[in-house]
């Protein structure tokens, strides 16, 4: 008889875990964001033509000159990379070195577009496949990397760059030197 009873109950004690392990779902959040793998790791290899043609190749040894900097991948038609733009200023005000990369690009589009948005690039080049987007694990554009003396990826900073984050991306690059 009390096996009976303990039986009865096994479906409503298997339905209040499933339940709780639903709502446990339902209430931790749950970060879809894609951190890059290479943080940490040397620049791989890649040579990037410039946006105009006139300068060499990007290639991993311009990062390994002892000058720390950012590499900011971003496009003409991507409306955060215009929003980000007045912080990309300061961080160039700052006197923090920073590379443009243009995803996907027209050339004709990405000069307009910093015509429009002010040019804080050192460097600027063309990934028109972003195959140096894939290669350093970027998830999108805006994003930005935190690239030491030496070519090696320090931080990966997701998405546009706020006005609040700009002093922590200035303190980071200065902390390499």
């Amino acid at each position: 008889m009390k096996t009976v009873r303990i039986l009865l109950w096994l479906p409503v004690v298997g339905f209040v875990i499933v339940l709780g392990l639903v709502a446990s779902g339902l209430l931790r959040p749950h970060d879809t964001t894609i951190r890059s793998r290479m943080v940490g790791q040397k620049l791989p290899a890649f040579s990037l033509p410039s946006v105009q043609g006139n300068a060499p190749p990007l290639t991993p040894v311009a990062f390994a000159d002892g000058t720390p900097r950012l590499v900011n991948f971003f496009a003409s038609w991507c409306v955060p990379c215009a929003a980000e733009a007045p912080e990309l200023m300061q961080l160039k005000q700052a006197g923090v070195p920073i590379v443009g990369v243009a995803v996907r690009d027209l050339p004709a589009d990405t000069l307009g577009f910093l015509r429009r948005n002010g040019n804080p690039y050192s460097r600027l080049v063309r990934d028109d496949a972003a195959t140096m987007q894939i290669a350093l694990g970027s998830s999108g554009v805006p994003e930005t990397f935190v690239i030491d003396g030496k070519g090696v990826i320090r931080a990966q900073h997701i998405g546009q760059i706020l006005p609040e984050e700009v002093p922590a991306l200035v303190a980071q690059v200065r902390a390499l030197r």
